[in-house]
């Protein structure tokens, strides 16, 4: 039998990593450090919304759509966000802005699965084994341009491979993530299909570069019943109907058992994943490490 490749990509936030707190009581938690004290948590939580808003509404995709750029646009959230608690001959901290673009770019504001790293390490062993003869993982993401510095600050390798870089090696020897295709870069967000299209054109970049035929012949590397193209996501709309749609096997992040209509990995270990995905076009886990315990254990 055929070992099938695995593309394997993951949502970011919420998946991978989710803010320590909520974000606008962060950004509270920060300002009163630096000496602003005008406002209380559920007016902040009300001004942050508005000025996420407003920003989004001016400069679609974090500001990659009008050349303003995802530091300028998370700068006028921040401005917009304080500029009401100010007095008329007040300005904002200095130190405000930096800082709280730093602490959402880092482990700082962030939390993951305690054993996330160690089970993105346990995949490399099931390369070329039994089951899988390759193994490529991504991230798919509606994002800014600082998920590939929040996954590194966890300890992570994180390839520097993004959607539209042009001239660069397509090298994934050594990395937990071998490339990201964030909304930022790729102009169009989940549950569009042309996300996941953008991914796929990921793939074959890879294996273009590294001399893999890509035509739909008997040895092709790239051929359909060959690769197996998985999803997982925390967000049903975005991301199961998302990759659903795009042709992709959907795998839903249900910490808290919401999603009880769709089987557990658990319920599933008896099969391979291929076999799994035929069955079952959306499968459902309770953690990140659940997966891939149950990917390596087919090594």
């Amino acid at each position: 039998m055929v070992r099938p490749n695995l593309l394997l990509c993951f949502d970011a936030f919420g998946t991978l990593f989710r803010p320590k707190r909520n974000v606008a009581l962060q950004y509270a938690e920060v300002a009163r450090q630096c000496g602003l004290t005008n406002f209380s948590d559920d007016d902040l939580r009300t001004s942050f919304a508005a000025a996420f808003k407003r920003e989004a509404k001016a400069n679609p995709n974090y500001g990659r759509a009008t050349g303003l750029g995802a530091t300028q646009w998370w700068t006028n959230v921040i401005h917009r966000t304080f500029d009401p608690y100010l007095h008329s001959d007040q300005a904002l901290p200095q130190d405000l802005a930096p800082r709280l673009l730093h602490r959402f770019s880092s482990e700082e504001g962030y939390v993951i699965e305690p054993d996330l790293v160690s089970s993105f390490r346990s995949l490399r062993t099931a390369q070329n084994s039994k089951h899988f003869s390759r193994i490529i993982t991504g991230v798919i993401t509606n994002s800014d341009d600082r998920v590939p510095d929040v996954l590194s600050s966890f300890g992570l390798q994180v390839s520097p491979l993004r959607y539209g870089m042009n001239g660069s090696p397509f090298k994934t020897s050594g990395h937990d993530i071998d490339f990201h295709c964030m909304s930022y870069d790729v102009g169009h967000e989940k549950p569009d299909r042309r996300i996941f299209s953008a991914a796929e054109s990921m793939l074959d970049a890879i294996l273009e570069s590294q001399g893999v035929q890509l035509e739909a012949s008997t040895h092709s590397d790239r051929k359909s019943d060959k690769w197996l193209k998985v999803y997982v996501g925390d967000e049903y709309e975005k991301d199961v109907v998302g990759s659903i749609t795009a042709g992709w096997t959907a795998v839903l992040l249900d910490p808290q058992g919401d999603y009880t209509q769709y089987p557990l990995v658990e319920d599933h270990l008896h099969l391979s994943l291929r076999d799994a995905t035929h069955r079952c076009p959306v499968l459902r886990v309770q953690s990140i490490r659940d997966l891939i315990q149950w990917i390596t254990a087919q090594a």
